[in-house]
């Protein structure tokens, strides 16, 4: 039995122990779920629609069609595999409570996209979130994500990078176990799928514009592939394939 076949099982083995209803995990059905805390944890809450829209018309995946908002203590963290944290303001950290649960849900095949949303290099978010991260995980480290991960090519074949403001020319993530379970931008890729009442786009993405906004998008895209298929695409089999492609790109 491989370790990450393991971890799932662990996984959904807690959902069982947590007893949740099977109607809570949505079956095979992805669910675009956003961590709720005391704080500016939700600047874009109406992009899931696009989103969605997007996943379903460029992929076979099934997905609700509302987005689910999860507290660190609620039952229902355990059956949202992949998990989205944006901010844009305040957030004060968790507690040594939630920061178990945490452990417990990352260590367990659960995956968090964490976004900041606000632009700027030296947020007072990031420096939050690294150090909470710090102490849920001391021997772990964030590092930058290569651009040969599974992230960059679970669906589209993507070499640039992107998101609303390219804040860093890299992503970063954490690896637990050989795994990767965080996925941490500063560069805002949700805030590239905001409109207006209108369904006008209303934040500028800089500096390379609407081609930055259509990568950003699909790396949101990627972002949900991976989630539910982890390394696949790196597997051996496809790397040919993959190596063709780029060079063709």
């Amino acid at each position: 039995m491989s370790l990450k076949f393991l971890k799932f099982f662990l996984f959904f083995i807690l959902l069982f122990l947590a007893g949740l209803p099977l109607e809570c995990q949505q079956r095979d059905r992805f669910v675009f779920t956003v961590m709720k805390y005391d704080g500016g944890w939700d600047p874009y809450p109406f992009i899931y629609a696009d989103i969605l829209s997007f996943l379903k018309t460029t992929t076979s995946i099934k997905a609700e069609p509302s987005r689910r908002t999860v507290s660190i203590k609620d039952e229902l963290l355990f059956s949202s595999p992949f998990v989205i944290m944006t901010n844009n303001g305040s957030f004060n950290g968790w507690t040594d409570e939630e920061r178990e649960i945490i452990k417990k849900y990352l260590e367990n095949g659960g995956l968090m996209f964490i976004d900041d949303s606000s632009g700027e290099k030296n947020s007072r978010f990031n420096t939050q979130i690294r150090m909470e991260f710090k102490k849920v995980f001391p021997k772990n480290e964030f590092g930058i994500i290569s651009k040969d991960h599974a992230i960059f090519r679970s669906f589209y074949l993507l070499r640039a990078m992107s998101g609303r403001a390219i804040v860093n020319n890299y992503i970063e993530g954490m690896d637990i176990d050989g795994r990767t379970a965080v996925i941490y931008s500063q560069n805002d890729v949700l805030g590239s799928w905001a409109r207006d009442m209108f369904g006008n786009y209303f934040l500028p993405c800089t500096p390379g514009g609407e081609s930055q906004r259509f990568e950003s998008q699909k790396l949101t895209i990627n972002m949900i592939v991976f989630s539910l298929t982890g390394t696949y695409k790196t597997d051996f089999i496809h790397r040919p394939f993959i190596r063709r492609k780029l060079e063709y790109r």
